[in-house]
């Protein structure tokens, strides 16, 4: 398997500073109190999912892995915690060691998740579990929230193509996150280069309004375009009149023109001109890719117009308008000792209001019925009920600090569609309602 499957990580910084400076202090303060070794079960979960929405996609698993694998304190970073007195001279020496060493299980990239399902279970040393954290929580909150918007976005397509292109919406890092877990969402291509080069996701994209308006005319640039990128290539009519571009496109590139785009006015009612145009012209095989702040609800709005392709930008990078999954990081279980033989203790957070978790090293399994449809969550810490041996959601990830679950990202996007197939009809409904399934403790 090549690097291009898995993502390119060479050269990769450390990850180490990408955390809170209270993860560094509680260390701190559990070593000089002894604690700090005592085997620990941290669980990443969300207590509900963003208002209105039915199902939740894990998304980020493969960055995680390489924030994990190259968390480390180098001299440069060492120092600077140093002179910033973060930390005292015991914990820079712990710190100047540090690795992970633990063990990481969690829901596959691409698989869906429910109020309470324990997406991420970090075992170890409390200190070596509690620095991850932050990182942890970035990575999965941003990348689950994007795939989540996509997901809706690739329903509400109904097959047709899907193009990321928010890159110009976004901080430049969270482009290249952003298209990565568009494509686990359903997503086909993505105007960003950068995320094409790491993650191997195929890439499109042709011109701008500044091509046309470079050009004496919008039959020179029209000209121009083709004769470097051949008939194939799609070619933008909105500029001017678009009625007077898309007969100068046929004009110029033939009948055998790829697509036109149009990224402005009333798309349903341009897109069916456009189409009958096209057709009159003979140009039956043109494609049309529609683009200008679209969202889910827009694409839906198009279902019964002739295009065939979206571009996708500042509502998906944004997660169309739920920008986080709300993912928080618990300590649910730990001994009294560093020994993993140690039996666990339960705890938990008990505090007033929503904000209170469950104690207890947890398993998840996905109920069906007897037609194969997922009909609950459930999750438990006991031993797994006859019938849900084999439905049990939690992936090996990472044994004693060595990543063991790599994958290339195209698993990730075929297991998302089998995991979406798999939930009841409802959740494939844009409007607001509640989870498509319960979650259910036993």
């Amino acid at each position: 398997m090549n690097s291009a499957d898995l993502g390119r990580r060479v050269g990769v910084p450390s990850t180490a500073l990408f955390t809170d400076q209270y993860e560094l202090t509680m260390v701190q303060a559990a070593l000089k109190a002894g604690t700090a070794d005592r085997h620990s079960v941290f669980e990443a979960f969300t207590r509900r999912l963003p208002e209105g929405r039915r199902y939740g996609v894990v998304a980020g698993t493969g960055r995680l892995l390489d924030a994990v694998e190259n968390f480390h304190f180098d001299d440069e970073m060492l120092t600077f915690l140093r002179e910033r007195n973060v930390v005292d001279g015991p914990t820079l020496a712990w710190l100047a060691d540090f690795r992970f060493s633990g063990d990481i299980w969690g829901y596959p990239e691409g698989e869906v998740y429910f109020p309470g399902s324990p997406i991420l279970r970090v075992e170890g040393s409390f200190a070596e579990c509690v620095l991850l954290e932050t990182v942890i929580l970035s990575i999965l909150n941003h990348d689950s929230a994007i795939a989540a918007a996509a997901s809706r976005m690739s329903v509400a397509a109904g097959g047709r193509g899907l193009i990321e292109m928010g890159a110009r919406r976004t901080h430049e890092l969270s482009a290249v996150a952003s298209a990565r877990a568009a494509y686990i969402g359903g997503f086909d291509t993505t105007s960003d280069l950068a995320a094409g080069f790491r993650y191997n996701i195929p890439t499109v994209g042709t011109s701008a309004h500044a091509f046309t308006l470079l050009h004496d005319s919008e039959r020179d640039a029209f000209r121009a375009q083709v004769d470097s990128l051949g008939r194939g290539t799609t070619l933008l009519v909105d500029t001017y009149d678009v009625a007077e571009a898309v007969r100068t496109a046929v004009e110029v590139a033939g009948t055998g023109l790829g697509a036109v785009r149009i990224d402005s006015g009333d798309l349903l009612l341009v897109a069916h001109r456009v189409r009958q145009q096209l057709d009159e012209l003979g140009a039956t095989g043109t494609k049309i890719v529609v683009t200008s702040d679209l969202d889910e609800y827009a694409i839906a709005s198009l279902a019964a117009a002739p295009v065939n392709a979206y571009g996708v930008g500042t509502q998906l990078v944004t997660g169309s308008g739920q920008p986080t999954c709300s993912m928080v990081y618990k300590l649910v279980a730990r001994a009294v000792s560093a020994d993993p033989a140690e039996p666990l203790q339960p705890v938990a957070k008990k505090s007033l209001g929503a904000k209170s978790s469950v104690g207890g090293r947890k398993w998840a399994a996905r109920r069906l019925d007897e037609y194969g449809v997922a009909e609950a969550e459930v999750i438990g810490t006991g031993p797994v009920p006859d019938g849900l041996a084999d439905r049990q959601l939690l992936a090996e990830l990472v044994r004693g600090g060595e990543v063991v679950a790599r994958e290339p990202l195209d698993a990730a996007r075929e297991r998302h569609i089998a995991a979406r197939q798999g939930l009841p009809m409802s959740a494939m409904q844009l409007s607001k309602g509640e989870p498509v399934i319960p979650t259910e403790y036993v």
